[in-house]
């Protein structure tokens, strides 16, 4: 671990606040060292941290925290923030299971004034705490961190119409660093790139680094040499190219200032301590380098968004281990070229996803019919509903908690017209470390009640693969949900068979007690079933649902009991209740499900057994109710 003398004496923003300004520089490197070393041994989101830090200083040392409200959109650039606010000694349990949340949570410090995981929220959460402190006349000051890729999503540009239109004391901080997860796109970035005048930017850092070897040597060079630069880029930020260039936030009512170098901790201080005293809504347009001060992930910022762990140098390579098996949006990116290749009316639209979603391949491949639409879910499922109008099958890769955003385009823009838009799902059901935020246990539920859509749960790669492959062929709205991570290992095939939609299959004869699994919860019913000597259905699809396999299995079975890696609300198992209550079949059946509460983050292993989800979790519930 380096050496952080400052950063020891730190642990609450008022500690920072006793340094001399001239010596935030020092903590911001130590800060970023402290950072690497932590995220390096738990693994997280990094990149974008690395590139928040001097930010970060610059913001608690200026604002009055907690009393003033930092929001931080999306969350992925808030462990300097944690860092700084009371959990520098809790950063080894980042991510983990009972440890620390890796997005600002408000039941985990005072310091986190609104809890984030989806991007573009941070505007309008900030602007309804400035009206609620105008309201109380306590002359508290919000402060909104978005990021470059966050603002090109709708929520963020709807959030500025109202600030710009409402006199209360709001900042909006734009960190620009021409990424989110993926390189940005779309008009918005390219705006921003044509009429910052980054030349500038480059030209001062190279006069400074070459500079910096002379002007050290002469007594106070380098602080004229400073306020020389600071005064440079003043005129800039005032010029009136820049200001009717970017007059696009002032026209929302926005008084703009920028672009300020987001690396320089001493002039971000000046200007935040002159934009805190100003009235009405402000917007400062920050200049960042994601992945700052670690040069692997300054030249690939994709690849270090988020890291398991980190490498030192000096340690030894990894010893080889073999080929992990295929994950589900594995198997998905090789179906969707296969597919591609079949039928050329196929378009694959991804909200900023790219990686994520397993599209890197298909988009090498068919360039032509890959869309990413930005950190837009709404605009996605829309987008799509249009090509279906022309002819086109679009297929939306989406994650199931991000699906949740673009409901309401889902069931007016899709299902009501009955378009052919295939979703396909993944990180259904349980994430691990990402929390909360990102559970994907509720999809079942909202997508199970909307008219015209047929839904599958594939229970190992195979059936994944037949499942988009049957759903794709469709005249209809249809949702194929997966898990995050790989499966049963199952062999998957390279064809583009499909089977009957609405048909179960029924994988296991047993004596009184039958269990209806629905997609991820058919290896741990199985391994149940060898115990229980249970029946196992693989239903297939939640909608339609196979009827004639639950009458079947109800009328040759004393009990029935099902499975689903979702919320038992209005699910899977609710949906075979309504079966049989339709038929007059009164048996007892007992719901297995994500139970009325929030889930946390860590293992996932650990999180299905708390949930009684796990295969000895499932065994112990079925033993006990049988027992009752």
């Amino acid at each position: 671990m380096s050496q952080t003398p400052l950063l020891d004496i730190v642990d609450l923003p008022q500690d920072l606040r006793r340094l001399e300004k001239k010596q935030l520089p020092q903590l911001s490197a130590e800060l970023r060292a402290f950072l690497l070393d932590s995220v390096g041994k738990t693994g997280g989101h990094f990149a974008s941290n690395l590139g928040a830090v001097e930010l970060t200083v610059a913001l608690h040392y200026v604002y009055h925290t907690p009393e003033d409200k930092l929001v931080w959109d999306v969350g992925h650039q808030s462990y300097p923030h944690k860092i700084l606010t009371g959990r520098k000694n809790r950063m080894n349990t980042m991510r983990q299971y009972g440890g620390l949340a890796g997005f600002p949570k408000r039941s985990e410090s005072a310091y986190d004034a609104f809890g984030v995981g989806h991007s573009s929220t941070s505007i309008g959460a900030a602007l309804g705490m400035a009206v609620a402190d105008k309201l109380a006349g306590n002359g508290r000051r919000s402060v909104a961190v978005i990021g470059d890729g966050a603002m090109t999503a709708g929520q963020a540009f709807e959030a500025l119409n109202c600030a710009g239109d409402t006199d209360v004391d709001l900042l909006v901080i734009l960190n620009d660093n021409e990424m989110s997860i993926s390189p940005n796109v779309g008009a918005l970035p390219k705006y921003l790139a044509r009429n910052v005048v980054r030349d500038m930017h480059g030209l001062l850092s190279s006069i400074k680094a070459q500079s910096s070897k002379v002007l050290g040597a002469l007594p106070g060079a380098m602080e004229i040499a400073q306020k020389v630069e600071h005064k440079i880029k003043s005129m800039a930020s005032e010029s009136e190219h820049i200001k009717q260039s970017l007059s696009l936030f002032e026209n929302f009512g926005f008084a703009y200032t920028g672009p300020v170098d987001g690396h320089d901790v001493e002039h971000l201080v000046d200007v935040l301590q002159n934009l805190r005293a100003k009235k009405g809504p402000q917007l400062l347009h920050v200049i960042t380098k994601k992945g700052q001060g670690y040069k692997l992930a300054e030249n690939d910022p994709v690849k270090y968004h988020a890291v398991s762990t980190l490498a030192k140098e000096g340690d030894a390579p990894p010893a080889p281990v073999p080929p992990p098996r295929p994950t589900y949006t594995q198997i998905f990116g090789r179906w969707l070229c296969d597919q591609a290749a079949a039928d050329s009316r196929l378009v694959a639209i991804t909200p900023a996803m790219r990686e994520g979603s397993g599209l890197v391949e298909f988009e090498q491949q068919f360039p032509e019919r890959y869309f990413d639409v930005g950190i837009a879910e709404q605009h996605a499922v829309t987008f799509a509903g249009g090509l279906a109008c022309e002819g086109m099958k679009p297929v939306v890769a989406i994650y199931s908690t991000f699906l949740q955003r673009g409901y309401d385009q889902l069931v007016h823009d899709v299902a009501l017209q009955n378009l052919p838009v295939l979703f396909a799902v993944d990180r259904a059901g349980i994430v691990g470390a990402d929390g909360p935020t990102h559970a994907g246990v509720y999809d079942l539920s909202f997508l199970r009640c909307i008219p015209n859509m047929v839904i599958a749960a594939p229970s190992d790669e195979q059936e994944c693969r037949l499942l988009l492959a049957t759903c794709y062929q469709l005249d209809a709205p249809a949702a194929v949900r997966y898990p995050r991570g790989s499966g049963a290992g199952a062999d998957v095939s390279d064809g583009l068979d499909t089977v009957p939609v609405g048909k179960g299959v029924l994988k296991r004869q047993g004596g009184q007690t039958a269990l209806l699994a629905f997609g991820s919860m058919v290896q741990p019913a199985l391994q149940a079933a060898e115990v229980l000597d249970a029946s196992v259905a693989d239903m297939r699809f939640v909608k339609p649902l196979d009827e004639a396999l639950i009458i079947e299995l109800a009328h040759r079975h004393d009990y029935l009991v099902t499975l689903e890696e979702n919320a038992v609300q209005g699910g899977a198992g609710s949906a075979v209740l309504e079966v049989l209550a339709q038929h007059k079949i009164m048996k007892p059946v007992l719901v297995l499900g994500v139970e009325d509460t929030v889930t946390e983050h860590g293992d996932p292993k650990q999180l299905m057994t708390d949930l009684g989800l796990s295969a000895d979790a499932v065994l112990a519930q079925i033993q006990s109710w049988l027992a009752g």
